[in-house]
């Protein structure tokens, strides 16, 4: 099963912006964490990050893989064009976010994303990540 890890704006930062927020680990660690994770469940995985919404869209657009771990970061509470874009593949989609975006400022409390996932995990850091492998293992394969 192949899986494709998508990062939004400003993840690249994790690690160094707002650690108290987003934790301490970067995204390169982040990322390997997660690969290895998907790896111990016989699971491939890509990861990309971009800042650039129409690179998120053409990427779902053109995406091979079976499933899609998005983290779609402040585009979750701005972008019809990314939902759409969700809505309009036949790959499922979990969103994950590193902090509970429900807790936080009123303006991140809403998500286009979350009604066009099949699932959604956060406020756990990596832990987000790992659950959301964890909701593929035990439901998509």
């Amino acid at each position: 099963m192949h899986i494709l890890l998508l990062h939004g704006p400003n993840l690249n930062l994790i690690g160094t912006r707002e650690p108290d927020m987003y934790g301490s680990m970067t995204q390169e660690e982040l990322v390997n964490q997660v690969r290895q994770k998907a790896q111990s469940y016989g699971m491939q995985l890509t990861f990309l990050q971009t800042n650039h919404e129409g690179v998120l869209i053409d990427t779902l657009q053109q995406t091979t893989a079976d499933a899609v771990i998005f983290n779609p970061a402040a585009y979750s509470h701005t972008s019809v064009a990314i939902m759409d874009a969700i809505r309009a593949i036949s790959v499922p989609v979990i969103e994950v976010h590193l902090s509970d975006i429900s807790t936080r400022e009123r303006y991140r409390q809403f998500s286009y994303i979350k009604d066009v996932s099949v699932a959604s995990f956060m406020g756990n850091h990596l832990q987000s990540y790992l659950d959301a492998l964890q909701y593929i293992k035990e439901n998509l394969t």
